[in-house]
């Protein structure tokens, strides 16, 4: 876990019953909560062409992570396989990331941005802050199309209770770990 108290998914970590550390919602139907979302970042490179910068945007890596202090489990019998299923979240975000990333390189790589600013000093500026507002407006559409995913999960699973189910989904997750 990090010092931002954010974990970062890997091959090698899987969600305790301690990663939980919100308060449960009793007015919730769910029996449990994950706050996954993705954090990126990217390279911006620019070239002049007469007296003005373009730039463009490069290596974007996105990071699937897991909120700790948003996230909670109530306790009850059941604790083991709602584990079980919130992983499967946290494995869905790492399952779809390979997608986004290549719609954020079509949406991206290859093209040429213009910015504003009176000098090349201040143009290289306003790129860094133009790049991050694109790619943001961006991954808003896709955090999105997660959020959809996550309910589509949990809807086939019916939460996790559906076993048959959720065994399908746990051997494709499986797959990320190999």
């Amino acid at each position: 876990m990090s010092q931002n108290n954010v974990i970062a998914w890997s091959k090698d970590y899987f969600l305790k019953l301690s990663d939980f550390k919100a308060d449960s919602n009793p007015a919730a139907f769910e029996d449990s909560h994950s706050t996954i979302k993705y954090s990126y970042i990217w390279t911006i490179n620019s070239e002049g062409i007469g007296d003005e910068i373009k730039f463009f945007i490069e290596n974007i890596v996105l990071t699937a992570e897991f909120y700790p202090m948003l996230s909670w489990i109530r306790q009850s019998q059941e604790a083991t396989s709602l584990l079980k299923h919130e992983q499967g979240h946290f494995d869905l975000a790492e399952l779809l990331k390979p997608k986004i990333t290549r719609h954020l390189e079509d949406a991206f790589f290859g093209k040429k941005f213009s910015t504003r600013g009176q000098n090349q000093e201040q143009q290289k500026q306003y790129a860094r802050e133009s790049s991050s507002l694109m790619i943001a407006n961006e991954m808003e559409k896709w955090e999105k199309y997660l959020f959809d995913e996550r309910q589509e999960y949990d809807g086939q699973t019916n939460y996790g209770q559906t076993l048959e189910k959720q065994q399908k989904f746990d051997d494709i997750f499986k797959k990320l770990r190999m």
